[in-house]
């Protein structure tokens, strides 16, 4: 059985002010899911699906087709505002779409076989593909045995600004007990600390183990994201800001007993384009582990 990543690529960059899905950040020209789809290829993956919007729909094609179609199977799937349950009426004044799990909802009927789940600007490094290619390779294809790579919180923040990060909590052989997004997290000193729903900022010690949306999953997931957006939907549907949160549906899951998640630590540092200003680390990170041997300076030469 083949094993797939699912790419989300459909966000609107409110805070970059762009798209920056794909901005050139390494040479070449070469965009972040470059170097993931190389990492994921290395360790065995043999397909892409591509979550996008059609409005980037051309410019998107036309670089992926360009820089790796070629070496690895690559599909699309659109993330739609209008991909929603029967009865529900969309909001006329929501602009951004509905989240990471309405993202992965779409793959719905293009993916049946198991897959890893990421963001399209994030670099994750090949340790982390290695780790849940190994997982899913164990895993049947209805079986709700997952798998997630935690970082290391202080590695994954960003000097320019809060970001959403998921935080998690793992016990002591290795499994997910639950995770909660938040959307308010920043550097504190040597440490973090995030904004609650009341408006009260929290302490983080920047130990903590996060998600960062790289998930190992199997088609068992699909008929619960179609139950829990419909409950999304009848709660949140009238909030244009609202959104859909792969985490939070894990989380019930594991809360509820329909699925286990075992946990892959990574100490991998994390790159990643939240910011205009963020750009030039992400550059700078990458030309290091071209220097050190890790990448070709042509990653398809």
């Amino acid at each position: 059985m083949g094993m797939t990543v699912v790419v989300l690529a459909a966000g609107i960059g409110s805070r970059y002010g762009g798209v920056k899905q794909i901005e050139a950040v390494g040479p070449n020209g070469a965009i972040a899911i470059e170097y993931s789809v190389y990492d994921a290829i290395r360790s065995g993956f043999d397909r892409v699906v591509c979550v996008i919007r059609r409005d980037i729909e051309k410019d998107f094609r036309a670089l992926v087709s360009a820089r790796f179609e070629r070496h690895i199977a690559v599909d699309y799937v659109f993330q739609d505002l209008a991909d929603v349950p029967g009865g529900f009426v969309g909001l006329a004044d929501r602009k951004k779409p509905w989240g990471t799990a309405h993202a992965v909802r779409a793959c719905r009927n293009t993916v049946a076989e198991p897959f890893a789940v990421i963001n399209a600007d994030d670099f994750y490094g090949r340790a982390s593909y290695e780790a849940l290619a190994r997982h899913l390779s164990g895993c049947t294809n209805a079986e709700p045995s997952y798998g997630m790579v935690g970082f290391t919180l202080r590695n994954t923040l960003s000097e320019n600004g809060h970001v959403a990060r998921g935080l998690c909590d793992v016990d002591g052989s290795g499994f997910l007990r639950g995770v909660v997004e938040r959307t308010q997290i920043e550097k504190d000193g040597g440490g973090a600390r995030f904004q609650g729903a009341d408006g009260s900022w929290r302490r983080l010690t920047g130990d903590e183990t996060v998600s960062m949306n790289m998930w190992g999953l199997t088609s068992s997931l699909f008929s619960v994201l179609e139950r829990e957006f419909g409950v999304f939907l009848r709660k949140h549907g009238a909030d244009p800001k609202a959104e859909f949160f792969l985490p939070t549906v894990i989380d019930g899951m594991i809360e509820n007993g329909e699925a286990t998640v075992r946990v892959f630590p990574t100490s991998d540092g994390w790159f990643g384009v939240t910011y205009p200003q963020d750009k030039a680390a992400v550059t700078a990170g990458l030309q290091r582990l071209i220097e050190q041997g890790v990448y070709p300076d042509d990653l398809w030469d």
